[in-house]
């Protein structure tokens, strides 16, 4: 199924209900609920979320293992992303899309670079992969009690070769340290026929600097601020790129080239700020 096949409406926004809200950690929550459409969008695809009386925002698309249902992970933040983890099972939001590119999936040796809520991406593009891939997945988290997604990437990986590593800012669990160090450690000992990476921009930043500087393919899945999602807002401009619309998957090759990733971002009055 090719991608332009979902578009359903896609700008029309469509009632869903909450059926099943899943804590992950204290401050990250899953809302599973049914559609026709979510369930089957492509690995770095993106819906915009209308929170009744709020606000809208993008997310990510998760992977639901229950036939006919997908979800979003949020962690609750600003107005927006509270209001949408505050949502319980039986209430209602509003989803539009899918929206966005997805990710050039390559076979062989891979390794996946999720941070916080940016693994959303990540576990979907895992159900995409072959029997035969040897597949890495770090996971960056600031501490132990933020670890998320370590069991499910266990399980959708169980028939492929795999290791699945956590990194914790402050040493409470596994690897001692930013994610990027490892992933500095691992393309240094092996190479990989291809990086993904989604999460904290910076982080996203030396991720695909590690790889491309090794002549790895990378892809990055950029977030960005999107009051839109169709390009006409312009809140969600890399350089001269609009993330909804270009992207939110670039490869290394084009990122190398942008001045503004990984150095600065808009704020919601579309003001340059950097990092």
């Amino acid at each position: 199924m090719r991608w332009w096949d979902l578009q359903r409406n896609s700008n029309h926004t469509t009632i869903v209900t909450i059926e099943k809200v899943i804590d992950e950690t204290p401050t990250v929550r899953t809302l599973v609920f049914s559609d026709s459409v979510m369930p089957n969008v492509l690995p770095g695809q993106f819906a915009m979320v209308w929170i009744p009386g709020i606000n809208e925002l993008p997310m990510s698309v998760m992977i639901s293992q229950e036939s006919g249902k997908a979800a979003f992970t949020v962690r609750k933040h600003g107005l927006a992303s509270t209001g949408l983890f505050n949502i319980a099972s039986g209430g209602k939001i509003g989803i539009r899309g899918p929206y966005g590119n997805a990710f050039d999936i390559k076979s062989g040796k891979l390794l996946l670079v999720g941070g916080g809520t940016g693994l959303v991406p990540m576990m979907r593009l895992l159900t995409f992969l072959k029997p035969t891939d040897d597949v890495t997945v770090l996971i960056g988290a600031k501490s132990k009690n933020e670890v998320f997604f370590e069991s499910l990437a266990n399980d959708l990986l169980k028939n492929n070769v795999h290791n699945v590593i956590v990194s914790t800012d402050d040493g409470s669990y596994g690897e001692n340290g930013f994610v990027t160090d490892v992933v500095e450690k691992l393309v240094n000992e092996s190479h990989f026929d291809a990086v993904y990476t989604c999460g904290p921009e910076k982080m996203m930043y030396k991720t695909v600097q590690s790889a491309h500087s090794r002549g790895i393919f990378v892809q990055a899945s950029l977030e960005r601020m999107m009051k839109c999602g169709v390009g006409i807002c312009g809140s969600c401009c890399v350089g001269e790129d609009l993330a909804c619309k270009d992207g939110t998957i670039f490869d290394g090759n084009h990122l190398s080239k942008n001045k503004e990733f990984g150095y600065s971002h808009r704020n919601k009055a579309g003001i340059p700020e950097n990092y």
